[in-house]
């Protein structure tokens, strides 16, 4: 039976939002030690407010990170260079409260075990040539496209905090249509018009034309999709002088846009020997592969593990009425075929490398260049099935 006709929204939000700043200073650090050590143990997270960030978690390395000069690193590529921006790489002030990992939590994961309990989701569809779901992958390319005209110079007077809403309109199941879009996005204040409270008429369409109607194909769009920019009038204060950030407060926008369940468990400043992180991109992997290799046109995939223990205590497929055999046959070659040990998730999909910090913005799903993104697994599925 063909799914009821409904509107379903995603959001994302930029490299310069508060949040994403902190993910991307922990992941900074993640790879700053995974570079020297890649057996090094990491758990970090960062805090961000006006003029102020502040580093800490349990991190156990051979090596040394000069956290002060990464944090202002991260924080002027962002693009907070100058105080017209409200947070600045130069002047803004940094604590480090860094300690070691537990010994308690270490002496089961050097034995091979999982870092933590936990259930891990995976999901990929055939809704985008990403194997994502339609909604995400718009929102996380229109603030990449914000990003690109601000540095480009093409819309000078946009500032590094953005965010992007996406809702789509789907009959029978289908995306036919976007219905909403919504873009906040900082911006001087030379493009306020006369009355200081609103950005001008002007600067909203030029953001509509350069920016959403370059990103999404004109199929769907139509006279009745609404464009919502600044729609308070005016986002000229952004960034950590008008919100604290924290890494991991943006998990929904790390993974589906809410189209599949998520665990709970935040990524970024996390070796791969927390599952959280690891897991999770191992059910990516295998919902990716099933639906590339034609056995299902939709998968959720979910891991479940136990601190210390190295096998998962569950392993569950879903293709939602979908697959072309059964979910349970399925599980039993995913079984097969896939590590599904940290150890073995770690070795296969190679995380001991330092590629964290670009997972940090625009979604860690649907981006090339990661080995989870892969599809070496298709061939291998075809055979079994």
């Amino acid at each position: 039976m063909k799914r009821k006709s409904f509107v379903f929204t995603s959001e994302s939000v930029g490299e310069g939002h508060p949040d994403k700043v902190c993910d991307q200073i922990s992941d900074s650090i993640l790879d700053a030690i995974l570079a020297h050590d890649p057996a090094g143990r990491v758990a970090c997270e960062t805090f961000i407010t006006k003029g102020l960030v502040i580093v800490g978690g349990e991190i156990t390395t051979k090596t040394f990170v000069r956290v002060h000069e990464l944090v202002r690193g991260i924080v002027e590529k962002i693009g907070y260079t100058d105080p017209k921006y409200g947070f600045d790489y130069k002047t803004c002030a940094i604590l480090n409260a860094i300690h070691s990992q537990s010994p308690d939590i270490a002496q089961g994961v050097d034995t091979g075990g999982a870092g933590d309990q936990g259930t891990m989701f995976g999901y990929a569809c055939r809704e985008t040539s990403e194997l994502m779901p339609l909604p995400i992958m718009l929102a996380h390319k229109l603030v990449k496209k914000l990003a690109d005209v601000r540095r480009s110079g093409e819309l000078p007077y946009l500032g590094p905090d953005c965010k992007s809403q996406v809702s789509i309109e789907y009959i029978d199941g289908k995306p036919v249509r976007v219905r909403d879009v919504v873009i906040a996005c900082q911006h001087t204040a030379d493009v306020l018009d006369k009355s200081g409270r609103n950005m001008r008429e002007s600067a909203k369409r030029e953001i509509v034309e350069k920016v959403v109607k370059k990103i999404i194909p004109a199929k769907y769009l139509s006279s009745s999709t609404k464009y919502h920019v600044n729609a308070t009038g005016k986002f000229v204060v952004g960034g950590p002088q008008s919100d604290t950030g924290m890494t991991g407060r943006k998990i929904v926008v790390d993974t589906y846009g809410g189209w599949a369940p998520h665990g709970g468990g935040a990524f970024s400043g996390k070796d791969p020997t927390k599952v959280d992180r690891s897991a999770t991109y191992m059910t990516r992997y295998i919902a990716k592969n099933i639906v590339a290799a034609g056995v299902a046109d939709e998968c959720m995939t979910q891991l479940a593990y136990c601190i210390g223990e190295a096998e998962p205590v569950s392993v569950l497929i879903d293709t939602k009425g979908t697959g072309k055999v059964s979910d349970e046959k399925i599980s039993k070659i995913v079984r097969d075929i896939f590590p599904l040990t940290p150890r073995g998730i770690i070795s296969h999909l190679k995380l001991t490398k330092p590629v964290y910090v670009k997972t940090a913005a625009y979604g860690h799903f649907g981006r090339a260049g990661f080995t989870w993104e892969a599809t070496d697994k298709v061939a291998a599925i075809r055979r079994a099935i």
